[in-house]
């Protein structure tokens, strides 16, 4: 009786988590075509108010001048390098 039922409980089975590795991968792929633009993530946080991670203050609380260590990604984008025009 169970090896009659054996295949139709794998094919269940096999059906199921086939629809579920699409409904993901489908998750990522409109995640990934659904990219903001840079000015839509300068924006004010859950205060109302323009909030700066106090690691970045100084002691006078000013934002510091130093290098920071910042990490990029291979599929991050360039800024646009703005080119110096001479109006002479």
């Amino acid at each position: 009786m169970l090896s009659s039922l054996f295949p139709f409980i794998y094919g269940f089975v096999l059906i199921l988590l086939l629809w579920q590795a699409f409904r993901v991968m489908f998750r990522g792929f409109s995640a990934v075509n659904s990219v903001e633009s840079p000015e839509r993530h300068v924006k004010k946080d859950r205060t109302g108010q323009f909030t700066i991670h106090p690691e970045l203050l100084d002691e006078e609380g000013n934002i510091t001048n130093e290098d920071l260590l910042t990490v990029r990604f291979s599929n991050d984008l360039d800024p646009p390098k703005q080119t110096e025009s001479s109006s002479d």
